[in-house]
């Protein structure tokens, strides 16, 4: 597996300035920092380039600890407007290496099953797919209120849970995209393909107290098998 990533970047988000958790990229989840288990995923497939994108002195330091090295984030893209893709572009730029895709590992996801990069990347690849992000299936009856009333949108009143169409959510654990297409401003659109991971593992999005708690939780629960 690590000869087949031999061409590929891991990069992981983390600017300093979060509003609803502060320092959340830093902060302690099990017995290391919520921002290392990212960086230590990548690790335990042996990708050789992994780096941090950080305008935060702390997040720097916590990083080249756990051995990524780091991409110097300008303040203009840390900002609470500042997209993801505009920083994938200004990694590639900074890095001016020859890689052929950017994997993109969010650190508020820390929890993925071990064998999820490796079941992806073969997916990836045996399809000459150009983009890959993970979904998990949801099971709520979802509708939408208009003056007053609840207008049920993939479902009929009496509709039984298991009878619904299924819909989908981008879960946030694992992105796939060709340095090309974030070029143009793309980590994935329609065409790109939607890798189902339905693990608790995909419940976990870190951006307020509740979901550390929560995070915690599953991480103390369920296995990553």
């Amino acid at each position: 597996m690590s000869n087949v990533l031999k061409n590929v970047v891991a990069i992981i988000p983390a600017r300093g300035g979060s509003k609803r958790l502060a320092n959340k990229n830093i902060l302690p989840f099990g017995s290391i920092p919520l921002i290392a288990h990212s960086i230590k995923y990548a690790q335990h497939y042996n990708i050789k380039h992994i780096y941090v994108s950080t305008d935060d002195a702390q997040i720097k330091t916590i990083a080249k600890d756990y051995g990524a090295k780091i991409i110097d984030r300008p303040k203009a893209l840390a900002l609470d407007d500042s997209t993801t893709v505009s920083v994938l572009k200004h990694a590639l730029e900074f890095l001016k290496e020859q890689f052929t895709d950017v994997i993109l590992l969010q650190p508020t996801n820390p929890l993925r099953p071990k064998s999820l990069l490796k079941d992806a990347y073969s997916i990836y690849t045996q399809n000459n797919l150009t983009s890959l992000f993970t979904v998990s299936r949801d099971y709520k009856k979802l509708g939408k209120i208009n003056n007053g009333n609840f207008i049920p949108f993939n479902y009929t009143f009496g509709q039984r849970s298991q009878d619904l169409e299924p819909l989908y959510y981008e879960n946030g654990l694992l992105y796939i995209t060709s340095k090309e297409l974030i070029k143009r401003d793309i980590i994935f659109d329609e065409t790109s393909y939607p890798l189902e991971v339905n693990h608790k593992f995909a419940e976990v999005d870190i951006d307020t107290l509740e979901d550390l708690e929560y995070a915690k939780y599953i991480l103390n629960t369920y296995n990553d098998k």
